[in-house]
């Protein structure tokens, strides 16, 4: 349920379950940490971009098909996705063509750049679903937007493409027809020949030192909701809530 093409040295991975809103299961995370890291060594493509088919980038978790699964097993997924960029050679570019929810939104936190259409926004629900954030967000947010994280957090913000480029969330707000083309321009632009991009990604990203501490950290809070009953209630009342 993911696309991938090489689009001039540029690996574009789409996210294609547009019915779902692009919702993530389980094989599709595995899918997508594989993709990034077969086109992120460097060797066959100059950068990676990743987007959402239709009107979503990803409404996060599939809750439908993640209700009484263990939680530990589903966020220890999502942290592998965040592993996997921040293990790349070459840059990697978030173009949020629509809706990002939850885990998916906390993804793009470690993505080099994010782009988005002015029909974007980032909802982070977890907190009044009883779950706990991932992906190494209890560090990458801070990391972005400082002090008000934790605002952000406990209120499950809603974000318009206005209010998250405000904040930092996103680099650049572009028109739609043109997100793509401009985030693979972008790759072009940090990976000119003779640059030392390589180097700088090492020097400037995220430590994966310090977001693995996050991971583990974020587990431990992952276990203690699912063993309070907070998180199941919690997407059984979200999912019953949408059947009605």
């Amino acid at each position: 349920m993911i696309d991938v093409t090489v689009r001039d040295e540029v690996a574009v991975i789409t996210l294609q379950r547009p019915g779902k809103l692009n919702a993530l299961t389980a094989g599709m995370r595995r899918q997508l940490a594989a993709a990034v890291r077969e086109h992120g060594d460097g060797k066959a493509a100059r950068g990676v971009v990743v987007t959402g088919a239709g009107r979503a980038f990803s409404a996060g978790e599939d809750i439908d098909q993640a209700v009484g699964l263990s939680l530990i097993d589903e966020v220890e997924l999502f942290h592998d996705l965040t592993r996997a960029v921040l293990e790349t050679r070459v840059p990697v570019v978030a173009a949020v063509n629509g809706l990002a929810v939850g885990g998916a939104a906390e993804w793009t936190l470690c993505f080099d750049a994010r782009l988005g259409t002015p029909s974007a926004e980032f909802f982070l629900p977890e907190n009044h679903i009883g779950l706990s954030i991932s992906n190494g967000a209890s560090h990458l947010l801070r990391r972005l937007v400082g002090g008000r994280a934790l605002g952000l957090v406990l209120g499950s913000a809603r974000l318009s493409a206005t209010e998250a480029h405000s904040l930092g969330l996103l680099d650049q707000v572009v028109e739609a027809d043109t997100l793509v083309d401009t985030a693979i321009g972008l790759v072009h632009r940090w990976t000119l020949p003779g640059t030392a991009t390589e180097v700088h990604l090492r020097l400037l990203r995220p430590s994966l030192e310090e977001v693995e501490r996050a991971f583990a950290a974020e587990t431990r809070a992952a276990r203690q909701v699912e063993d309070s009953g907070i998180a199941r209630a919690g997407m059984e009342r979200f999912v019953n809530r949408r059947r009605r």
